[in-house]
């Protein structure tokens, strides 16, 4: 299944979780269950803004991005952290009102019944969309996945809290796990927006990627090749290494652009979505490439 159907799955799970979770805060008028419902609605709002920017990610380079458009699936998990900020407030809000207005719990059963089926739901794709996302490298369908997972523990608090209530019949307890929940929800939207933002920054390859390109170099340097001034960085899928191949000035160009090919293919063979960028330089020159400050 491609990245699209697993959104628009989320989409549809979305839907369909929002109709249970409001039933269950409907027959029973439990603020945490309100706030559960509430959360489902930020995975609606987030799944369609993640399909938006992962079909954006999807179109080729042109003359105003000729890198390509990799990049807004970062947007997606931004986007995300602060639709569940929003989402927490609306919490926090609701709970604060209730704990200042308390009101008896109805039909908690029935309400629980239908939290613990959708959040099934969510939990089995959650674990698919993950499992997906990291393959493939999507920042747009691993952040809807961790979003997701979110939601399953926070139905876990809710059920658990909401059955403290009816075993001690503090009522309570209703408001101040919604606002536990709130905090709770506020975590994974911060680490949402820092990675959305490592991300937009041109992070560097992780370490195990960049490892695997420093075992190809490894392999083709000698006394009369040698590689420098490596960097590397991520934009979504794709991935991104440049750097200076050094060999004798007396290799004809066809010769040396061969050693090149075999050294650009071994790389992309080792990586994949790798897309490596290398200058080829005699063995007696050095590049300067340390960019000049600004005067402050």
């Amino acid at each position: 299944m491609q990245v699209a159907s697993y959104l628009k799955l989320s989409v549809a799970v979305a839907l369909a979780t929002i109709a249970l979770k409001t039933g269950a805060w409907w027959v029973s008028g439990s603020v945490s269950l309100l706030s559960d419902a509430l959360e489902s609605l930020v995975n609606l709002a987030g799944a369609m803004f993640a399909l938006l920017m992962v079909t954006i990610a999807a179109r080729p380079a042109d003359d105003d991005h000729p890198y390509g458009h990799h990049k807004a699936e970062y947007f997606s998990s931004g986007f995300e952290g602060v639709l569940i900020f929003a989402a927490a407030l609306a919490i926090i809000w609701a709970a604060v009102l209730r704990l200042l207005h308390p009101q008896p719990l109805q039909e908690v059963g029935f309400g629980l019944v239908l939290s613990v089926v959708s959040s099934a739901m969510n939990g089995a794709l959650a674990y698919s969309m993950l499992k997906k996302g990291r393959a493939v490298r999507s920042m747009a369908l691993e952040a809807d996945a961790r979003h997701l997972f979110t939601d399953v523990w926070t139905s876990a608090g809710v059920v658990l809290g909401l059955l403290a209530v009816l075993a001690t019949g503090w009522q309570w307890l209703d408001p101040v796990i919604a606002i536990a929940v709130a905090l709770n929800i506020c975590r994974e939207g911060g680490l949402l927006i820092w990675r959305s933002a490592g991300g937009l920054m041109d992070e560097a390859l992780e370490p195990d990627a960049r490892a695997q390109i420093d075992q190809v170099l490894a392999e083709f340097a000698h006394n009369t090749i040698r590689f420098d001034h490596v960097a590397s960085r991520r934009a979504g899928q794709r991935r991104f290494v440049d750097l200076h191949m050094h060999m004798p000035a007396s290799w004809s160009l066809g010769r040396a652009a061969a050693v090149r090919a075999s050294v650009e293919q071994a790389l992309m063979a080792a990586v994949p979505g790798l897309r490596a960028t290398i200058q080829l330089l005699p063995l007696d020159v050095e590049a300067h490439v340390d960019e000049a400050r600004d005067p402050l």
